[in-house]
């Protein structure tokens, strides 16, 4: 039974690659119809099904881009209940607009926000209500190839290097490798602070760097973790009890990270994107009054705060007790050389930052 299963997987693994390489020829071929945009358009995607920390990247990106120009963010806005065309506001709620382009919102005021789930009509939106966007972040938005990026940041995961992965459904990969030839960067996420010149130098190799892609190496740091509720903080030490709450596709860097600092840890992993529901809460409410010490405390992560804000039914003990552990994107090196690159194709020079 076994090795019928594996010999299932291996024939749908190649008839999606079959489906998807026809796809992609088509649009290759000008078959299918690439539109492209008087305003520059970034694309921030990936190859692979979740986890390479795509959230943080843009809006890393998208700051750095709103301190030079009028920016706007476009994504599909996944799991939404409403359609078309729509901008984000702050004040928005994750059933409307989704839980990360509300996170996006939040964390850039300066910028524009919107989603759709068709990306032509949503660039030609944003051109239309906004002429004063001077470029477009798709969310996203590399399979999307009927709305043409003139240019393409791909991200890995150092822990699963897309090189190393297979073909949905046998692994993660949405597309073949050889896509890899549309995206002019690749950026590593996640990559361990102490990694080895000499590793670098053979995951660039592995990667394809020196012809027409330049590979860039990030990692994720964390700040201090805040209040869902107040101003205030909270400080972690060894004689802390936390209770873990994801909904993301991968928590172990935040597992590890907080596991530096006590050992006293309980994790709940909900799927990503995980709508919360009134079962979630009680389990959390239970998980966390079973914690035992003087000092307990529920962290969560950012994309989670905003759909555990807007749940009602949470105890008053255990939303005083939440908080988020905020994480942002830190170039291991070569920052500057990536930010020329994106600067000078959206029409600016790096030092007019």
């Amino acid at each position: 039974m076994i090795v019928a299963g594996k010999i299932l997987l291996w024939l749908a693994s190649r008839l999606y690659g079959l489906i998807v390489a026809v796809r992609n020829r088509l649009y290759d071929f000008g078959i299918l119809k690439s539109h492209s945009f008087t305003v520059p358009v970034i694309c921030v995607g990936n190859i692979t099904v979740g986890g390479t920390g795509k959230t943080p990247h843009v809006i890393w990106l998208a700051g750095k881009l709103s301190e030079m120009m009028r920016v706007a963010v476009l994504s599909r806005g996944y799991l939404r209940k409403s359609r078309g065309f729509r901008m984000v506001s702050p004040d928005d709620n994750t059933v409307s607009v989704g839980d990360e382009p509300l996170l996006m919102k939040q964390s850039l005021p300066a910028a524009m926000v919107s989603v759709d789930r068709d990306r032509v009509h949503g660039i030609r939106e944003i051109m239309r209500r906004e002429p004063s966007v001077k470029t477009v972040i798709l969310d996203d938005g590399f399979q999307h190839r009927a709305a043409k990026a003139g240019l393409n940041i791909l991200l890995t995961d150092w822990h699963r290097l897309m090189t190393r992965d297979r073909l949905l459904p046998l692994g993660r990969l949405r597309e073949s490798l050889k896509e890899m030839r549309r995206a002019a960067i690749i950026i590593v996420t996640k990559t361990p602070r102490e990694i080895p010149a000499e590793e670098m130098t053979n995951i660039r190799d592995e990667l394809g760097a020196g012809e027409t892609r330049n590979v860039y190496f990030t990692t994720l740091d964390y700040d201090r973790p805040y209040a869902l509720t107040g101003s205030g903080h909270a400080e972690i030490t060894s004689s802390t009890s936390v209770l873990l709450v994801t909904g993301i596709a991968d928590p172990s860097p935040m597992l590890k990270y907080l596991s530096g600092m006590t050992s006293r840890i309980t994790s709940l992993s909900f799927s990503d994107h995980h709508r919360y529901t009134s079962k979630d809460i009680a389990m959390i409410t239970r998980a966390f009054d079973m914690l035992e010490g003087d000092t307990k405390i529920i962290i969560t992560t950012a994309k989670d705060a905003v759909r555990l804000k807007e749940m009602t039914i949470i105890a008053d003990h255990v939303r005083e007790a939440m908080y988020c552990l905020p994480v942002k994107v830190q170039f291991i090196s070569d920052e500057d050389k990536f930010l020329n690159k994106v600067y000078q194709y959206a029409g600016k020079d790096h030092k007019d930052s």
